[in-house]
């Protein structure tokens, strides 16, 4: 896949505050990445630097190909922003306001009903902003961030006031676009809704960059346990004892469950004396480790004392 954002070596600070250091990574067309991190720990900073709102101290950021903080930006139209906060005109209607920021971007006015549409708004579109819901005026933001099929796509924690159907729909948007060959960059605090969602997690801490990967590489370089839980078979306690026994160090949930804290070197026989026709087991779960726990994980390994 071609790289549409590179960002090699950059470092940049507000007066003596440090915001970014020494970061390096490289976004890909066709790709969903997950930028994670506490407030402060750099994301907005990394977002304002991609679109050129900002300039590093050091380093270089090409988005498309291009300097996004050159005065002469042509790639800046095929870009699509939304910030955490958005903020429009109240007095304007949602299709007022759409039909506003395709102008500035040139895009075609007969596109707007099509996205107001698309975002859940077509009935409100000729209703003022001042009206709208917190969610509602996130929906017309996320419309305003898709005009003109951006190539790349900034998103800071863009499912903020969305009830779960929405959410629902907002990701299969971000399918949508995936397929399409966009890259999507979604900054956000709510990692459980990320799993599955996000093809690449970069995780940043103090404005340095702490972990990049896969959830899978993320899971393998943590090696955190997996978590079996099994649901037990009717049958005499004894038979439950002599098996727990031989296989392992079972932890008793209620008096039908048991779970255990698989190392990845002990998962593998676990499961196959688990699922042995001799094991007294009718139903078996496996949980590994969440981006929750890989999240905590990493930023454990870098506060630690060295």
């Amino acid at each position: 896949m071609t790289d549409t954002v590179d960002v090699t070596g950059v470092t940049k600070s507000y007066g003596k505050v440090p915001a970014v250091t020494d970061v390096t990574c490289s976004l890909k067309e066709g790709e969903t990445i997950a930028l994670v991190g506490h407030n402060g720990a750099g994301k907005t900073t990394l977002i304002k630097l991609m679109l050129g709102l900002i300039r590093p101290d050091s380093g270089t950021v090409r988005v498309l190909g291009e300097d996004p903080a050159a005065g002469q930006f042509a790639a800046r139209r095929r870009l699509g922003y939304l910030p955490e906060n958005v903020s429009f005109n109240m007095a304007l209607t949602g299709r007022e306001t759409l039909s506003f920021y395709a102008r500035l971007k040139r895009v075609p006015l007969d596109t707007v009903g099509a996205l107001l549409e698309r975002v859940g708004l077509a009935g409100a579109d000729d209703r003022r902003v001042g009206t709208y819901s917190k969610g509602m005026r996130q929906r017309l933001g996320l419309a305003q961030a898709l005009l003109g099929r951006p190539r790349v796509l900034l998103l800071d924690e863009p499912t903020t006031g969305l009830d779960p159907a929405l959410r629902r729909s907002f990701y299969e948007i971000v399918a949508e676009l995936r397929a399409d060959g966009a890259t999507v960059l979604l900054s956000s605090h709510a990692l459980t809704e990320l799993e599955g969602k996000a093809d690449r997690v970069v995780i940043v801490n103090r404005g340095a960059k702490i972990a990049d990967g896969t959830i899978e590489e993320l899971r393998q370089i943590a090696k955190l346990p997996t978590r079996i839980r099994v649901r037990l078979a009717d049958c005499e306690a004894g038979t439950v004892d002599d098996w727990i026994g031989r296989t392992g160090a079972w932890k008793r949930v209620n008096g039908h469950v048991l779970e255990i804290d698989a190392e990845p070197s002990e998962k593998i026989s676990l499961l196959r004396s688990a699922a042995s026709s001799d094991a007294p087991v009718v139903d078996l779960d496996v949980a590994p480790p969440t981006l929750d726990e890989l999240y905590a994980h990493f930023l454990g390994a870098e506060e630690a004392p060295q």
